[in-house]
């Protein structure tokens, strides 16, 4: 079977997953993106990026965290956890690299390129977490302090801190480098 060469088919066919956003809904996306949430083209297309995560607050507080953090260029990446939509993992929850570029960054959700990788064989989820110490653990994987946590969740350093003695206490880790080298093993 021959396949012309077009963009159309480079988008169709690429090994990670793509979508295509205005306004936070998806108006495209690829093979892998479907395949990786389990969905049909419609359970996605014309759908907010709300259906990919765990919760509301995670949505609103990832789209809150997307404005504050884009480069001047508009580039946006990191770990966060999304949710399966459809099919034999229906609802499961899994670590997902998200990369991507608002077209315009002065209007960071108007118009998106983004890219969405399965960590999933690489890094198990703890389930017993709750979205804010999800949240918090995947900054803490980027190596982040309480303070730059803090900044990038709006919330105070030593709520941070209460998080992370939580998260160490869950994964009986002494120390943050054990808790972090915990959360990657999972």
């Amino acid at each position: 079977m021959s396949r012309e060469l077009d963009y159309r088919t480079a988008f169709d066919l690429a090994p990670i997953g793509l979508v295509l956003s205005r306004n936070r809904l998806m108006v495209d996306c690829n093979q892998a993106a479907l395949a990786m949430f389990g969905a049909q083209r419609e359970q996605l297309v014309g759908c907010s990026f709300e259906v990919l995560y765990p919760t509301h607050d995670e949505f609103e507080r990832t789209g809150e965290r997307i404005v504050a953090s884009l480069d001047t260029n508009g580039f946006y990446a990191d770990e966060r956890v999304m949710k399966r939509v459809d099919g034999p993992q229906r609802g499961e929850l899994f670590w997902c690299h998200v990369s991507g570029r608002a077209l315009d960054p002065s209007a960071p959700h108007a118009a998106g390129i983004w890219a969405f990788e399965d960590l999933s064989s690489r890094r198990r989820l703890s389930v017993d977490l709750t979205p804010r110490e999800r949240e918090i653990a995947a900054l803490l994987i980027e190596g982040l302090t309480s303070k730059l946590i803090g900044r990038k969740l709006a919330i105070s350093p030593r709520t941070v801190d209460v998080y992370r003695a939580r998260l160490m206490k869950k994964h009986r880790a002494a120390t943050t480098p054990e808790l972090v080298q915990k959360l990657l093993r999972g």
